[in-house]
């Protein structure tokens, strides 16, 4: 029998339970419910039942480095012995030492599970795509777990191709994810094909997309093309989804505290008002100093709205003008508010570097880290360390959501704040559940911070209307989410 290294919740253990000698299946398991440790014990599982002795884990440039460093060491069985080994694009003589070591059945050590963690960004080079595909064609007895499955939904870039290409090549095939509709339930089939081709029973995307989307033929000009206007049969899509996959969610799961939202309104200044309308009704904004902003998509035209209702505009030419605002004064009162630790996200640099200098200058510079971009990695951990650590001075963990929002627990914070928003759903549901997550003992509020009559309230408009589809073919209530 397995030895658990890590007590399973009963969640996890039904899961588990329900999942592991299956040749491929989907966890989708809500942020913070611990899929993770499930992937893990169905490998270990697996390699003492002999149906494995290699694994390739691949997860989001900002989490796979979790795997290595704290999810295996963590849950993997000690019955298990393994070597590990972390992906790097830069082929020194020490990693390919390591690799060929790791991936050569005549050259390793035999009695080990040999698990290769590589980061789904590298299957968009042939030099990751190759080193993956050679890997499993060594190792036919390997499981292939995709973290972050939703990296793949969409069917036309490189790296979703290359990955359906190497998960034939894999005995047993996972993928986890919390939320496996973001955009769309077309979402679903690229997702699904790394598992299986026939999973959904259809092995052409268009043949999924006539059953599932309601489609209308659009003419603009002298071109045409079809429109995706709506979806039908999504039950249906919902009974094969369950075939082969798990949904579970903290609510039904686990003691932990209710979400709680709130709204702080950030009005305008008089600056603002007229760039935000020189900005809407004629696609430009110029500012004092004489320069010019424009736009020439609808995406950028976008961008610059939001810019202007954070305090800044990046001109055609130029440095970045910041705008008369009132909502950085606004965040500073919010922290007044704040008991204990908080997560600030903001979606932009700019906003990033300021908000750290006010805090700082409130607060003090051991008060305040960030965690976005241009973060080196090895910094990362040891600022999740300190903020993690009850004891430290670090308060304010002040974060870009598409970094920093993936993979890694600030479960020390109750009070989450959001500077600024973005359309994609997955990083406003992903950046949410950092700190509401297992070891979460305390309720967590969420405060946006919204200019009322702009851009901010019609994104948070789109995200609820996605996550009501998303929970339409998941058989979900989620009404209460940012209610």
């Amino acid at each position: 029998m397995y030895q658990f290294k890590t007590k399973p919740y009963d969640h996890q253990m039904q899961a588990f339970e329900a999942s592991w000698q299956r040749p491929y299946f989907g966890l989708f398991m809500e942020m913070g419910t611990g899929k993770s440790k499930v992937a893990i014990d169905t490998m270990g599982s697996l390699f003492l039942a002999k149906e494995i002795d290699t694994a390739l884990i691949i997860a989001p440039k900002g989490v796979f480095d979790n795997w290595v460093k704290k999810e295996i060491p963590t849950h993997l069985s000690d019955d298990v012995p393994y070597k590990i080994v972390r992906w790097q694009p830069n082929f020194t003589k020490k990693f390919r030492e390591e690799i060929q070591q790791l991936a050569d059945p005549q050259n390793r050590e035999p009695g080990f599970l040999h698990i290769l963690v590589m980061n789904t960004e590298a299957f968009s080079t042939d030099k990751g795509y190759s080193a993956a595909q050679k890997f499993l064609m060594l190792n036919p007895n390997a499981i292939t777990v995709l973290d972050e499955s939703t990296s793949i939904k969409n069917k036309s870039a490189q790296r979703t191709k290359n990955l359906i290409k190497i998960s034939k090549e894999s005995k047993y095939r996972r993928i986890l994810t919390g939320s496996p509709i973001t955009k769309s339930p077309m979402d679903l089939f690229s997702q699904c094909a790394f598992l299986d081709l026939d999973a959904l029973g259809f092995n052409s995307y268009y043949g999924f997309q006539n059953r599932y989307a309601i489609i209308q033929r659009r003419s603009m000009g002298a071109h045409s093309f079809n429109e995706i206007t709506g979806y039908r049969r999504l039950d249906e899509l919902g009974d094969k989804l369950d075939q082969f996959s798990l949904r579970v969610l903290k609510k039904d799961c686990l003691d932990l505290p209710d979400k709680v939202y709130q709204r702080r309104e950030v009005p305008l200044t008089a600056e603002q008002m007229r760039l935000y309308k020189q900005m809407s009704d004629l696609a430009l904004a110029q500012l004092s100093q004489g320069k010019l902003a424009t736009t020439a998509s609808v995406l950028t035209q976008i961008m610059r709205l939001q810019q202007i209702c954070c305090g800044f505009l990046q001109p055609d030419e130029g440095e970045i003008q910041e705008v008369k605002n009132n909502r950085l004064e606004e965040l500073l009162a919010v922290t007044e508010e704040v008991q204990g630790k908080a997560i600030i996200w903001a979606t932009w640099t700019y906003d990033i570097l300021r908000i750290e200098k006010a805090l700082r200058k409130k607060y003090g510079a051991n008060a305040v880290a960030t965690y976005y971009g241009d973060t080196e990695q090895d910094d990362r951990q040891e600022t999740v360390d300190r903020f993690q650590d009850p004891e430290s001075e670090l308060r304010f963990f002040v974060g870009q959501p598409r970094t920093g929002g993936y993979g890694i627990t600030l479960t020390e914070a109750n009070t989450v704040i959001y500077y600024s928003n973005s359309y994609d759903l997955e990083i406003r549901l992903q950046s949410e559940d950092r700190a509401h997550r297992i070891g979460q003992e305390q309720s967590v509020t969420y405060i946006d911070l919204v200019s009322p009559g702009t851009i901010d309230e019609k994104i948070l408009e789109a995200l609820r209307d996605k996550i009501n589809l998303a929970g339409t073919v998941l058989k979900e209530d989620v009404a209460s989410w940012l209610s």
